[in-house]
């Protein structure tokens, strides 16, 4: 059984990664972990929201729940992939000449375990910085763009793209608002992020 299916199935109980480990600091998630759940642990506890689908469908219906959970039927997004078009077609969502986007739609390169993390390059973003994106994001990834480290995310890239390498890699950490700032957090900025991941393994 996936380990998705165990933490967002129907019978409803989420397995919390930190009853395995009582006696260490919920700061120094346990490293052993399996990547998938050493993934969902940084990525929750960073602030990111985490929806498991086992199928497209499931990607539609979720989708269309982040719409209305935040109100976003019929307004503008931002989107560089024709592959997701359909989507936000399908929703009546303006995405060609969007002046005000209410939220970015994008894929990703990478999911990074070891910090919650997700990577991203120019075949996402382009040329926009995070901090010009909108700060609400909506990432659809699958399980097999699991890796254990940035450096593996970044190998990934190396090799799946050795001949036309993307730019403007970046990895975007940060998915609530720091009240007090410090200097873990210096020169990033947040993002409210969905997280759809489709179970493809």
């Amino acid at each position: 059984m996936s380990l998705f299916r165990k933490f967002f199935g129907t019978s409803g109980e989420e397995t919390d990664p930190k009853e395995k480990s009582d006696d260490k600091s919920p700061y120094s998630p346990d490293v052993n972990l399996p990547i998938d759940e050493q993934f969902t642990f940084n990525f929750k506890a960073n602030g990111g929201k985490f929806i498991y689908c086992e199928n497209l469908s499931e990607i539609s219906e979720n989708f269309e729940n982040i719409l209305a959970e935040n109100d976003w039927f019929e307004s503008e997004a931002q989107c560089f992939d024709s592959r997701l078009f359909y989507l936000l077609d399908d929703n009546k969502l303006e995405y060609t000449n969007s002046k005000n986007p209410k939220f970015f739609f994008s894929f990703c390169e990478n999911l990074i375990a070891d910090e919650g993390s997700i990577l991203f390059s120019s075949l996402q973003l382009k040329h926009f910085k995070p901090n010009e994106l909108p700060t609400n994001m909506i990432v659809f990834a699958t399980t097999s763009q699991l890796v254990v480290s940035k450096g593996d995310g970044l190998r990934v890239i190396k090799n799946k793209h050795e001949k036309d390498y993307p730019t403007n890699i970046t990895t975007i950490k940060y998915f609530e608002e720091v009240k007090e700032q410090d200097f873990l957090h210096y020169g990033s900025c947040h993002k409210n992020l969905y997280l759809l991941l489709l179970e493809d393994l």
